[in-house]
């Protein structure tokens, strides 16, 4: 029976529900943040799947502080939905990509205080 991954479950989940808000960005007619968000929001899973099979401790730390650069990039893209006077609330998105991110701190510190040990 494999082993549950959290972050890979929650940045993939996180990613299907941008993929949904960007699709209501666009009924909207906000392509431009639709777009970002969408390759900000999905960049996150994408980079933690790579890291799973990185080629060492260093290679899987650096795929996920990428990971959490996209992940704070969507939390910019999301707030700025929030407080724009004309775009859908994100509601519970803000929450979850804080969420993605606070994990892959943790994962990042934890890699980094084992970085001598192999994977």
């Amino acid at each position: 029976m494999a082993k549950r991954n959290e972050v890979l479950e929650l940045s993939f989940e996180f990613a299907l529900q941008i993929i949904e808000f960007s699709e209501l960005l666009e009924e909207k007619k906000k392509y431009v943040i639709a777009k970002q968000l969408l390759r900000s929001g999905t960049s996150p899973c994408a980079n933690i799947r790579e890291a799973q099979n990185a080629s060492s401790r260093r290679d899987f730390i650096h795929k996920c502080i990428i990971a959490l650069k996209e992940a704070d990039e969507t939390e910019y893209w999301l707030l700025l939905c929030s407080k724009s006077k004309n775009y859908p609330d994100p509601g519970h998105l803000i929450k979850n990509v804080l969420s993605l991110k606070k994990l892959l701190i943790k994962i990042i510190a934890s890699s980094k205080r084992n970085e001598n040990e192999k994977i």
